[in-house]
């Protein structure tokens, strides 16, 4: 069982290892701010984190917030001398799996992180091994195409998440694959056979979002020749998808939130309430938290939206996936455009495995499209790729600048880095210097930037 203690004070820290030691827990690490421990609890796999709450800058309820959705196989205890209730509530929702007030009586503590460790292995047992790393895709979510560890892993969270019937916001840039999560995690559920009604948020005018979701009846208002069911109907005894909900205005976030907490609603001009049976699931590319604090969105309709948090990674954060993905989009236009292509050059995967992709999943797909339109050859070239910022990762002695040692040893950071498809722990190795090193020299070059 592989711990961490996070905590600000030092005695704690060395107290609470102490005790696990003394317990003959082995395999423990100490951290004390909640930005480190944000790195490593990405970076490492824990098996049980213990996590204090008040810490400067970043606190305990942050850190919660920000790896539990990366790492949903961690479980997390809280320590804190924080004795609240709606605290306590927070971080269960947040996925904490225990909350204990300090000063915690060691039996309990102990008993708490061998509880811990054994959902751990159940909830591992139910979707796939603890490391992910010889996971099959469960047949819910075979569209999502991966073999990526990372993925499997919030696949078999998203697996587990969606018997339970909860809403779930699924968080990432644009072009991850929210919809794909969300249509997964409907056929995992309680009602697989049930509609999933795909609503885009940001498309609704407000002045439609009654009627739209809610539905009317005939003559409720001028140009109402007959009734309409509104998404809530159409969705009954199924799932609401509601993509880019960070873009339903304040105003109207009260009228959803009634809906989630009664499941009744009243279409316009009707004289009575209907009652529906809906899994709603959620998507954004915003930050929520942030906009709840700016007062852009309300925060108890943020709690009821969010049982469970998936954040997707970007692509550029999954790059051992470009090969079947663009494999896969390569087939596809194929089959759309009549044409007969067998692959890449090893040359043009090299291209497509250093792009930027801030248009991740979506972009690949359209890149690859045109190229299948633009190839004339049985193989797809770096020509038809078109531009590749990548390029620019790959000097050599004729495209070489005067420079200072700085620009230089940073220009090779970045090369060794993209060569490695972002993977920053084979960079460190190649560059022969520890991740940390390699985290500090990434974090200079942003802020010269």
């Amino acid at each position: 069982m592989k711990i961490l203690i996070v905590d600000d004070e030092e005695v704690s820290l060395t107290s609470v290892k102490r005790i696990l030691k003394w317990h003959g827990l082995k395999s423990i690490e100490i951290c004390d701010s909640g930005s480190e421990a944000i790195r490593k609890i990405r970076q490492e796999n824990f098996d049980v984190v213990l996590l204090d709450l008040l810490m400067p800058e970043v606190d305990g309820m942050q850190v919660l917030e920000s790896t539990k959705p990366y790492c949903p196989g961690t479980e997390f205890i809280i320590l804190t001398a924080v004795d609240d209730i709606s605290t306590t509530v927070k971080a269960m929702r947040q996925g904490a799996y225990d909350y204990l007030v300090k000063p915690v009586d060691n039996e309990l503590l102990i008993l708490s992180i061998e509880r811990a460790y054994e959902r751990k292995g159940l909830l591992a047992g139910l979707s796939v091994t603890a490391s992910c790393q010889a996971a099959e895709i469960p047949p819910a979510f075979s569209d999502t195409l991966t073999q990526n560890t990372q993925m499997k892993a919030l696949i078999s969270y998203a697996q587990v998440m969606a018997r339970s019937g909860n809403p779930v916001l699924i968080t990432g840039e644009s072009g991850t694959g929210k919809e794909l999560m969300a249509r997964g995690i409907h056929r995992a559920g309680p009602a697989p056979d049930g509609p999933f009604v795909a609503v885009n948020v940001s498309a609704i005018p407000a002045t439609m979002f009654e009627s739209q979701f809610f539905g009317h009846v005939k003559g409720a208002f001028t140009g109402a020749d007959g009734s309409h069911q509104g998404f809530f109907q159409q969705a009954d005894g199924g799932t609401l998808f509601l993509d880019e909900i960070g873009e339903l205005p304040i105003g109207l976030q009260s009228k959803l939130l009634r809906v989630l907490e009664d499941k009744t609603f009243t279409p316009l001009g009707a004289g009575h309430a209907v009652r529906v049976d809906v899994r709603l699931i959620s998507a954004t590319n915003k930050e929520l938290d942030r906009a709840c604090q700016e007062g852009n969105f309300r925060i108890d309709l943020l709690y009821r939206l969010k049982s469970a948090t998936i954040c997707l990674p970007a692509l550029r954060d999954r790059r051992n996936d470009i090969p079947l993905l663009a494999a896969h989009f390569l087939q596809s236009a194929c089959t759309r455009h009549n044409k007969q292509i067998s692959g890449f050059s090893p040359e043009a995967m090299n291209v497509l495995a250093l792009r930027g992709y801030t248009g991740n999943i979506r972009e690949l797909s359209q890149i690859v499209e045109n190229a299948v339109l633009l190839a004339e050859g049985p193989v797809i070239l770096p020509v038809n790729l078109g531009d590749s910022p990548a390029m620019e990762f790959q000097p050599s002695l004729s495209s070489r600048s005067l420079c200072t040692l700085k620009e230089n040893d940073a220009a090779h950071v970045m090369y060794v880095l993209h060569s490695t498809g972002g993977n920053r722990r084979e960079a460190a190795r190649i560059l022969g210097i520890t991740l940390r090193q390699l985290q500090r020299k990434l974090a200079g070059t942003k802020g010269d930037s």
